[in-house]
């Protein structure tokens, strides 16, 4: 590891904690060298680090560390009088078009660095940019998928990499074109990709793990989707109904909708996570909530893109649950996650406090949904603060004049609410790494160097 020279046997002392048994005060955090907590419970011992509050850091459940480097070029409005995700689409392929193996690991790199300061312990990248330019393989066709390994290690963040299946353009099954061919896999080359991925995610640290990811139903077809469900026992992510397009593509090829399709056709469970769910109506809801699997939300993104409104209180009610990702990566901030999910329901309905409960306020109910969800859809034990966890650990600072030294569900509702959660946040912890310290990563300025090499060599082409 790059930035965990540190790591050893440590004791936090919380002066409140959110703990898998709600919220607790004056609790030690023992961490253990494997980076696992040890113990949860009363102050026995001097401790290395004090802090005002301590949460679980939640997974980022879906990235695509690479289109970081596009933020706020999409911005303008393009010769389509009706800019869509459609067009947003051909920057990217044009973008694709520039990137080397060397600029996506100093890309992948900040983003993963920018999600450990925004409190994510974690990341799923959903990585589907394996081959060079015009789809050419690599003399090591995990060229790639190595790169964002190495980008995960220099960091510290713990890491669940899912090499995608992408084999068509459309369900017409048009051959992929332009930028798309740097995707492109058939399912026994994929198999090999994937194989030669997990070694690399092998030579990582014990945290780090691999699953799969059919890309969507536009892109892989039954055969391709059975080659990849059925490898290694992995979490399982997929996109699904993100755009009115898809689903009137999927229901005029499959005969169903999206979600509906899917579920008639898989036992989706548990080891799924269905990514976006933009465009599902009441029945797909309630049944997709149902299986157990993860609804992976990614609330700028989808704003960004005009994908639609998840409908969120249905989900719940329902029983479902969901995580959070950053998706395109356009902007990195957990805390601003949550809140958009929870005003796209206020703006909906015309509501307010729309997916709080009884017990819980909103922001409890946001925070801990992306702590169970991304511990579900990474595959991964952490985002609880528990015996026997990744000690993934988020340190806040609540003597300021953000959060006036508040407490519990209205702390967390401050720092979600308020627009400002991420200023408070003064330590992060990955599997017991110490990779963010006084509110910046360890090796910020080596990281962000490269990055803007990375970008002054692309900024002529785009």
């Amino acid at each position: 590891m790059k930035v965990n020279g540190d790591l050893a046997v440590f004791n936090i002392h919380a002066k409140q904690a959110l703990t898998e048994n709600g919220w607790q005060s004056d609790v030690q955090i023992s961490v253990s060298d494997d980076g696992r907590i040890t113990a949860v419970g009363p102050q026995t011992s001097q401790a290395s680090h004090t802090l005002d509050l301590v949460l679980p850091a939640p997974t980022n459940l879906h990235s695509h560390a690479f289109q970081r480097a596009m933020s706020g070029l999409t911005e303008g409005r393009g010769p389509d009088p009706k800019d869509s995700f459609w067009t947003w689409r051909k920057l990217m392929y044009r973008f694709l078009d520039q990137l080397t193996p060397d600029q996506v690991e100093a890309i992948a790199s900040l983003v993963f660095m920018e999600m450990l300061e925004a409190g994510y312990g974690s990341v799923v990248e959903f990585h589907y940019l394996h081959h060079d330019v015009g789809g050419q393989t690599y003399e090591n066709l995990a060229e790639m998928s190595e790169r964002i390994v190495a980008a995960a290690d220099q960091t510290g963040i713990g890491l669940t990499l899912l090499p995608v299946l992408y084999q068509f353009g459309g369900c017409d099954r048009r051959p992929l074109a332009g930028g798309q061919k740097r995707f492109s896999n058939d399912p026994e080359q994929y198999l090999r990709l994937h194989e030669a991925a997990s070694a690399a995610v092998g030579q990582g640290p014990d945290d780090f793990n691999i699953g799969v990811a059919p890309h969507s139903l536009r892109a892989v077809d039954t055969d391709g989707m059975a080659s990849v469900i059925g490898l290694g026992d992995g979490p399982i992510h997929m996109h699904l109904a993100e755009q009115v397009a898809e689903v009137e593509e999927v229901l005029h090829h499959r005969g169903a909708r999206p979600t509906e399709w899917l579920l008639d056709n898989y036992d989706v469970n548990k080891d799924w996570c269905l990514i976006h769910c933009t465009q599902m109506n009441s029945d797909e809801t309630r049944n997709l909530a149902k299986t157990g699997a993860v609804a992976g939300l990614c609330p700028i993104t989808e704003s960004n893109l005009g994908d639609g409104i998840f409908n969120g209180t249905d989900f719940l009610s329902s029983g479902g649950t969901v995580g959070f990702g950053s998706d395109s990566n356009v902007h990195i901030s957990l805390f601003d996650e949550l809140r958009v999910l929870e005003y796209s329901q206020r703006l909906r309905d015309r509501s307010r406090a729309a997916l709080a409960t009884r017990e819980k306020s909103t922001g409890r109910v946001l925070f801990e949904q992306a702590t169970l969800g991304g511990r579900q859809a990474a595959g991964r034990e952490c985002g609880v603060v528990r015996a026997g966890a990744f000690a993934d650990l988020i340190g806040i600072n609540t003597l300021n004049h953000r959060l006036m030294g508040r407490r519990k569900d209205v702390a967390l509702d401050t720092m979600i609410f308020g627009g400002h959660g991420q200023t408070s946040i003064t330590d992060v912890w990955s599997a017991g790494r110490h990779v963010v310290r006084n509110s910046k990563h360890t090796v910020r300025e080596k990281i962000t160097n490269s990055y803007v090499e990375a970008l002054e060599a692309l900024q002529g082409d785009l």
